[in-house]
């Protein structure tokens, strides 16, 4: 832990790590619903990556990524998500080149101008605990606006992701529901995804790509989201 600069660190970082074991968060973040979560993000703002960040001990891991496949973790040290976990809401670097953050590190600044990033959003992936264990990002290449509605947004996906861990591990550790179940379940959300993947694609081609995402589109979208979570929220966790 030395080698994290002490700005990077919330003060519940013992019960947040104690977090990310309990729900088995490395290992739920592996399946390849996560993947599509992200796909549909990165689309949804008409950004080229999104990424699911599980903030570790000393590592970053990109459990899934859309648009950086060749990353696959960072120290936390060099990785803007760690400065994610310390918000309770998304946190925007509009243009990262004239950032002026104390919590961006100088290895975290070098990491992006050396990948040719220049914007960043993230939302906290936060459990039934309250304790962020990592954030959903969007990145782009150029600098960009982010409306207070795409930030809400970007958000209440994180929140279903969020949710969706905790419904895995609820099936999983439920000798009732059992692996049948969350198997199922899983299969209803990616029906659901690709029903908005669908939605996303057709306003696209119908509005265009429009920076910021505009007011229709985002009530659209948010509208879709919110039966994603009706599925989620049959299950106590």
């Amino acid at each position: 832990m030395a080698s994290v600069s002490q700005l990077l660190i919330p003060a519940d970082e013992t019960q947040r790590l104690g977090s990310i074991r309990h729900y088995d968060v490395a290992n739920s973040l592996q399946e390849t619903i996560f993947g599509e979560f992200v796909s549909l993000t990165a689309r949804i703002f008409s950004l080229p990556i999104s990424l699911i960040a599980l903030v570790e001990e000393e590592q970053v891991q990109y459990t899934a990524n859309f648009g950086l496949p060749t990353v696959k973790s960072q120290p936390r040290e060099e990785a803007l998500c760690s400065t994610a976990i310390l918000h309770n809401k998304a946190v925007v670097y509009s243009d990262l080149a004239t950032e002026t953050s104390p919590l961006i590190t100088r290895d975290a600044a070098e990491a992006a101008n050396n990948k040719g990033l220049r914007f960043y959003a993230a939302a906290p992936i936060r459990m039934l605990d309250e304790r962020r264990i990592g954030s959903l990002c969007v990145i782009d290449r150029q600098p960009r606006p982010f409306s207070a509605d795409e930030r809400a947004l970007l958000e209440r996906i994180a929140t279903l992701i969020s949710q969706m861990v905790a419904v895995r591990y609820c099936c999983l550790a439920t000798p009732s529901l059992g692996l049948t179940q969350w198997q199922l379940m899983r299969e209803q959300i990616q029906e659901e995804i690709q029903g908005l993947a669908a939605l996303v694609r057709y306003l696209i081609t119908r509005h265009g790509t429009q920076i910021p995402v505009s007011q229709d589109m985002l009530t659209l979208i948010t509208r879709r989201l919110n039966d994603l979570s009706v599925i989620l929220d049959q299950y106590e966790t």
